[in-house]
């Protein structure tokens, strides 16, 4: 079969590999028919040494089963159905409590060697607690909104949810990437009184108004922290929902938070040390919030939505390719010229 990997910084192929098969009774076997190329997958594509390569590529994916273990109960062959971006057993502690991006069994594809949803098929691990049906077919038009629950929706829900947003609240998203777009809905519909979003590329905050931003404000650091407390009677915002993952990014979610206010991280940070002390977070009764998604907790809340028309997370995909074109689609994801690019394998 054929699989995407990653050889390095801006290296990425299309390799035939051996087939994914059953391991395990809890397996299933998915053939993919559609994938994506996540924003995350962008920080080792900017910056992955050799010497950490090959790595399979993909963690958000649909598909059919075809082939289940002997342990699995919930899906069988010719199920369509949903992955997560980690996957989990579903009965653990954590995976009891919604939280399953912590089970004690499980783990996060990108740490699974041997597979990745930028591929033919996958084998699945832990098939009950990982895979969610959906009741609809292979070719139907929710297809792209619906993938968008493996990660990029479910992480944008998260954040909002983490970070308490309600009918009462402000809410500043740093990003104007999938994830940003998707906190910006999941904002919306959790009634926000009102949502700032802090980006550049108007294709993306046009978007994100019509996802529910109130506002955009374009600039950066001190001239866009300004710009957002002017917005905000000087005070900034209840909820700061941070969807990219560096360090301005993190800085500019200080400067914009209100006193009593939320910080949710859910962008993947790329450093280890952060302002946390008096004069930044512990002066002003300031918390912070987030981390990885658990989004298979969330699909059973957000799926009617997308299934009724409600909402459409869909439109984050702004391009389609085959497997032969996911290494273009990493150079136009990271040139921005792409937003998010779907792959139909």
């Amino acid at each position: 079969m054929r699989a995407t990997l990653m050889y390095g910084a801006g290296d990425v192929r299309v390799e035939d590999v051996p087939d994914s098969v059953i391991k395990q009774p809890t397996d299933a076997l998915v053939r993919v028919t559609a994938s994506c190329v996540c924003g995350s997958d962008l920080w080792p594509y900017g910056s992955m040494s050799p010497a950490d390569g090959p790595a399979r590529m993909g963690h958000e994916f649909i598909g059919v089963v075809d082939a289940t273990g002997s342990d699995v109960t919930t899906v069988r062959k010719g199920d369509l159905v949903v992955a997560p971006f980690a996957f989990s057993d579903g009965t653990c502690a954590f995976c009891r409590e919604g939280l399953h991006t912590s089970c004690v069994h499980g783990t996060f594809w990108d740490m699974e060697p041997d597979e990745g949803g930028q591929a033919e098929a996958v084998r699945v691990p832990f098939a009950d607690g990982t895979l969610v049906r959906l009741p609809v077919a292979a070719d139907s038009a929710l297809i792209p909104s619906l993938l968008t629950l493996s990660d990029v929706f479910g992480t944008g829900y998260h954040a909002a949810v983490a970070g308490g947003v309600s009918e009462r609240t402000r809410v500043t998203v740093i990003g104007d990437g999938a994830v940003g777009l998707m906190a910006v809905l999941s904002a919306k519909r959790l009634g926000a009184e009102q949502i700032i979003l802090m980006g550049r590329h108007q294709a993306r905050t046009d978007l994100g108004r019509e996802f529910g931003a109130t506002d955009v404000v374009s600039a950066r650091g001190e001239e866009g922290i300004a710009r957002v407390r002017e917005l905000t009677g000087g005070h900034g915002t209840h909820v700061v929902l941070e969807a990219v993952g560096n360090m301005p990014a993190y800085e500019q979610s200080v400067g914009v938070v209100r006193p009593g206010g939320v910080i949710s991280r859910v962008g993947v940070p790329q450093y280890e040390d952060a302002p946390i002390g008096f004069g930044s977070l512990f002066a002003h009764n300031i918390r912070l919030a987030g981390g990885p998604a658990p989004a298979r907790a969330y699909m059973a809340e957000l799926m009617p939505d997308i299934l009724d028309g409600t909402i459409e997370p869909g439109k984050v995909f702004d391009a389609t390719t085959g497997l032969d074109g996911v290494p273009a689609g990493y150079r136009d994801m990271a040139d921005r010229t792409s937003l998010k690019v779907l792959i139909k394998p």
